[in-house]
């Protein structure tokens, strides 16, 4: 066992808490004694090496867990619990953050990064206030996988442990102290995209600029500046909007390639959890930009932009508890961590409330009432309506904690989350949106002067452009739903009003575009919701009137997946829709060779990621691997190769894949076909155990001469003719021996199959090799020759034919969603640029007159007697 690593890890994670308390406490003096320069100097100096000590130790923390991993050190519990000898790279990167105390160290680095990022850019005025909140959540952060007991009493839970202090009780401890496993448990097959190397780390980082305005308000108020916060803190909470933004998205196109509910957003607890924040944060920045002019504004923006924070925290809480139970799939088991989280939240609620409490008087108020003619005004309706939408989906996925707290006080709740959750989410989001994409574009409008108290006819091009486009398009993609109809005119005047506006601006200065690029973004991504989502078409229809299974999986919803799947039978087309589709095989993933092999073509090696080729592996003409060679497999996942035709007569396959594994079943995840107009989606729903043995039934023996018919159970065989050969797969032929191959013809429905057992007589002695047909389930040898009748015996047996059963969809416009995702960053990323740069122009100035303040302070003083 190496000790000196996980040591090493450990020490690092004390020394990070140290170091945060200590760059608290320094930070905290340097705040305090800000009107003595020499004092407030010197307790910097001290703040910022603490600060700097302390992200050294993480970059430590992260270095030596990563080690663990890497090197495979399967002694300790995190590598052996989250990682295995056939992983590659990327996805040891993955097992790095999925377990609870990786997550909790991938945010505290970035926490640590931006934080040393703002001692250099954030000015000496608020440089002491920031970090001590900053300093502070790192302490908490810190004490998450700090692995600390004192008595019964647990501090944070270590990555650094070792698997028997994990699970001292195990039998192989008792026998084997010294015990290290050959192989860990490996990464959540699920996980192993690569959407699950990028997503939460983008997820994180927007966790950790969360964080920025909340210490730059916190800051504001402690130094009674109810309004010098907002101007450096908006470019930050841009940025933090559209990372975080950007990570959901992430989130939602994992899940789209990956697993198979056929959509991108289950409305799960968890990823809920997440949305609600980010649409706070969103809420908060508008009202951030109305915050000069408005009190109302101002109130709100201090209120949205410390909730967005408070609410990331509770997101944390929600799925690290283990208070959803089975309710998320995405939330994990409790750790003993709950208390801290809770802790961790109650602290930062009450400091939050104490101080806005304490100096809510200082922010001024308003002269006279806002207009409706007013931008402040629409701004601060669209951030309500925001506002709205996020408390819709708290409320209810909150339920879980309602029932824990009505626990606590002895009382019995029965509230249950609804039982379908996509219905009920929607039947409210879409109103909210609806409303959000018509505020946008009047907001433009009122926000460039285009429109206001006597000039509102300026909306009325932007507005019979959109009835007439949503018209068609209401036509054209038969849209009777009444409220889609809503959704998808207002998306479209959204586009129309917000594209007006952008037109003019670009002419003048593009830099000024960011809101409405964004809004067009957003307006883009609702089209492409409504139709992917509300009018995605199920073309797997089973037309054969027969039940494909009676499990209740299938049955339920009055027989819906016996009605939307349709079974396939190996190398046996069937008609689908448009398409003619049929199943060509099972197939395996050489790590390096690109596309798929035949599962036939490897001999796989049980339990060491290897198999032995069979054949040459080559493609497209190129040779990557000759017969006998050792080759490294991705032996996890089978993929299944579904050739497609369509009505041109064009051929393509697509390959979804799936796992049978022994803790979660059947894990199957899709293969997409993606067009212009739409995506053509698949994924299997069940297969047969790729890894388990043929269940052969019993021998059954035919004689036959020549020309013969005989049937084997459902097939006619007819046995056509028996010819010399000098070739038999898997046997070597010397000069003395001797072989034959029968030719059976098999008749099945519209096509044969043909089959040619093999007889062979080798150094005098006689083999009859079976031949299999995974396509019939039919296995045929050649057992014996009769001269003197003419007779051949062939013995035959049947198993399960080799099926896969499939469901296939089509997703219209659905890449308007993923267009609108990127417009909408390019928009957020050119308001957070013009918004820094204002800032830092402020900045400089701020600091020019800091430093002629001091030398002024410094000047000596001439007394005249």
């Amino acid at each position: 066992m190496d000790l000196s690593v996980g040591n090493l890890g450990h020490l690092f994670v004390i020394v990070s808490f140290v170091t945060a308390l200590v760059a608290t406490f320094a930070y905290l003096k340097t705040t305090l004694a800000a009107d003595t320069p020499a004092e407030e100097a010197n307790w910097k100096q001290l703040a910022r090496l603490a600060f700097y000590v302390h992200g050294l130790a993480i970059v430590g923390v992260v270095a030596s867990l990563f080690y663990i991993i890497y090197n495979h050190r399967f002694e300790y519990q995190y590598a052996w619990s989250h990682s295995s000898l056939a992983l590659p790279v990327h996805f040891m990167i993955s097992c790095f953050w999925e377990g609870q105390e990786g997550s909790f160290l991938l945010w505290l680095f970035w926490n640590a990064t931006i934080g040393i990022v703002l001692t250099r850019t954030a000015g000496s005025r608020w440089e002491g206030p920031m970090l001590t909140v900053f300093a502070l959540v790192q302490a908490f952060l810190a004490s998450m996988i700090l692995g600390v007991v004192f008595g019964d009493l647990k501090i944070g839970s270590s990555p650094f442990l070792l698997l028997k202090e994990a699970m001292p009780d195990a039998p192989v401890y008792t026998m084997d102290p010294a015990f290290i496993p050959e192989d860990g448990k490996g990464l959540n097959p699920l996980l192993q995209n690569y959407w699950m190397v990028i997503h939460p780390p983008t997820l994180f980082l927007g966790f950790a600029l969360a964080l920025v305005p909340f210490a730059y308000c916190i800051a504001g108020l402690w130094r009674n500046q109810p309004l010098g916060w907002v101007r450096p803190s908006l470019p930050w909470m841009l940025v933090g909007a559209v990372v975080l933004g950007v990570g959901i998205l992430m989130g939602g196109y994992w899940a789209y390639e990956t697993l198979n509910f056929g959509g991108y957003w289950n409305w799960d607890p968890v990823e809920n959890a997440v949305y609600v924040p980010w649409l706070i944060m969103v809420a908060g920045m508008h009202t951030m930009l109305i915050a000069k002019k408005s009190s109302t504004g101002l109130k709100t923006a201090i209120i949205l932009t410390i909730a967005q924070f408070l609410l990331i925290i509770y997101s944390t809480f929600l799925a690290r508890s283990g208070i959803l139970g089975n309710a998320s799939v995405h939330s994990f088991t409790d750790l003993g961590l709950s208390g801290q989280l809770l802790v961790y939240l109650l602290v930062f609620v009450g400091l939050s409330i104490a101080l806005v409490a304490a100096k809510w008087h200082l922010v001024p108020a308003d002269e006279q009432e806002v207009s409706v003619y007013t931008k402040e005004f629409w701004l601060f309706l669209g951030a309500v309506v925001l506002c709205l939408a996020g408390f819709q989906v708290l409320s209810t996925t909150s339920i879980p904690v309602y029932n824990k707290v009505a626990e606590l006080f002895g009382k019995a709740s029965n509230l249950a989350l609804p039982a379908d959750q996509v219905a009920h989410y929607n039947k409210f989001q879409i109103w909210f949106f609806s409303v959000i994409a018509v505020l946008t574009g009047v907001g433009q409008y009122v926000w460039w002067r285009k429109a206001g108290k006597g000039s509102m006819n300026n909306l009325m091009n932007p507005l019979i452009l959109t009835l007439l486009v949503s018209a068609a398009m209401i036509v054209l993609g038969g849209v009777k739903n009444p409220v889609y109809m809503v959704l998808l005119t207002t998306a479209l005047f959204a586009v129309m009003a917000n594209g007006s506006i952008l037109l003019g601006i670009v002419r003048g200065n593009y830099r000024l575009s960011g809101g409405a690029v964004s809004h067009i973004g957003v307006a883009l991504m609702l089209i492409g919701i409504l139709f992917s989502s509300g009018y995605s078409k199920v073309v797997s229809l089973n037309n054969s009137g027969l039940m494909i299974s009676r499990s209740e999986e299938f049955t339920k919803n009055d027989n819906r997946e016996n009605k939307e799947n349709v079974l396939l039978w190996l190398n046996q087309p069937v008609r689908m829709g448009d398409y003619q589709i049929t199943y060509r095989g099972q197939r395996l993933e050489v790590r390096d060779m690109p596309g798929y092999v035949p599962r036939k073509a490897v001999d796989v090696i049980d339990g060491d990621f290897h198999g032995v080729a069979k054949q040459d592996l080559t493609l497209n003409g190129k040779a990557y691997h000759a017969k006998g060679d050792t080759v490294a497999l991705y032996p996890e996942n089978t993929y299944y190769e579904i050739e497609y035709r369509d009505p041109n007569g064009k051929i393509f396959s697509l390959y979804p894949r799936a796992q049978v594994n022994e803790r979660m079943g059947l894990l199957a995840s899709p293969d997409i076909k993606r067009n212009v107009g739409r995506d053509l989606y698949t994924f299997v729903s069940s297969v047969p155990d790729p890894n388990a043995e043929n269940q052969w039934a019993k021998t059954e023996t035919y004689a036959v001469a020549m020309k013969d018919t005989f049937f084997l159970n459902d097939y006619v065989a007819i046995l056509d003719n028996v010819v010399r050969t000098n070739e038999v797969e898997g046997v070597t032929l010397g000069p003395g021996d001797a072989a034959v191959k029968a030719q059976v013809r098999i008749l099945d429905k519209e096509r044969e199959v043909l089959m040619q057992p093999a007889f062979i007589i080798r150094e005098g002695m006689v083999a009859h090799p079976a031949e299999t047909s995974d396509e019939l389930g039919v296995r045929l040898s050649l057992n014996s020759i009769d001269p003197q009748t003419g007779k051949f015996t062939f013995a035959a047996n049947r198993t399960q034919r080799d099926y896969v059963v499939m469901k296939a969809s089509e997703k219209p416009l659905i890449n308007l969603l993923w267009i609108g995702t990127m417009v909408l960053v390019v928009g957020f990323t050119m308001a957070a640029g013009r918004r820094y740069r204002e800032n830092r122009k402020m900045v400089d100035k701020d600091e020019k007159e800091t430093q002629k303040s001091k030398r002024n302070t410094n000047a000596p003083v001439s007394v005249v007697k």
